[in-house]
């Protein structure tokens, strides 16, 4: 059993020339925390995600490597906040990749050891072929989830 049989074959995912305003439109209708992006040739390059439009959002001072913890004396509105989302609305998805720490499994990859990568990364996995490199599914919690649980008796 591998984590071709509970991957998702047709996921939802983004072009590298996908802007943010697209990757915001996406992860927003489909409720998803993150989404993976591939090139023109459908090879996996990475992750955008949700956590990256709060970055775009944030103060600077915030996202700073060395950057404040609290922000309790800034006080910023809602119609601030859009402002600052607009300045990169029509930029590329790239400019806030996310794939140093991203897990990625296989589609040979063992079920439990799928498992354990699910868990451990606590975010739906990309599913990227060894040998070409591209995406050809996700793992998520859900879909994991109804797999195992289409087999358990109530």
């Amino acid at each position: 059993m591998t984590a071709k049989l509970c991957m998702n074959p047709n996921p939802v995912f983004l072009r590298t020339s996908d802007t943010v305003a697209r990757g915001a439109e996406l992860i927003m209708s489909k409720q998803r925390r993150s989404l993976p992006v591939v090139d023109e040739e459908d090879r996996y390059v990475g992750m955008f995600s949700a956590n990256c439009l709060l970055y775009l959002v944030l103060p600077q001072a915030a996202t700073m490597e060395q950057g404040l913890d609290s922000l309790p004396y800034v006080e910023n509105s809602l119609s601030d906040l859009q402002e600052r989302l607009k300045k990169y609305l029509d930029k590329p998805v790239s400019l806030c990749l996310k794939n140093k720490d991203v897990a990625v499994v296989h589609p040979d990859t063992p079920l439990v050891e799928t498992l354990l990568t699910l868990y451990k990364a606590r975010a739906n996995l990309p599913v990227v072929d060894r040998d070409s490199g591209r995406l050809v599914g996700t793992i998520s919690y859900y879909g994991i989830g109804a797999k195992i649980m289409e087999g358990v008796e109530r």
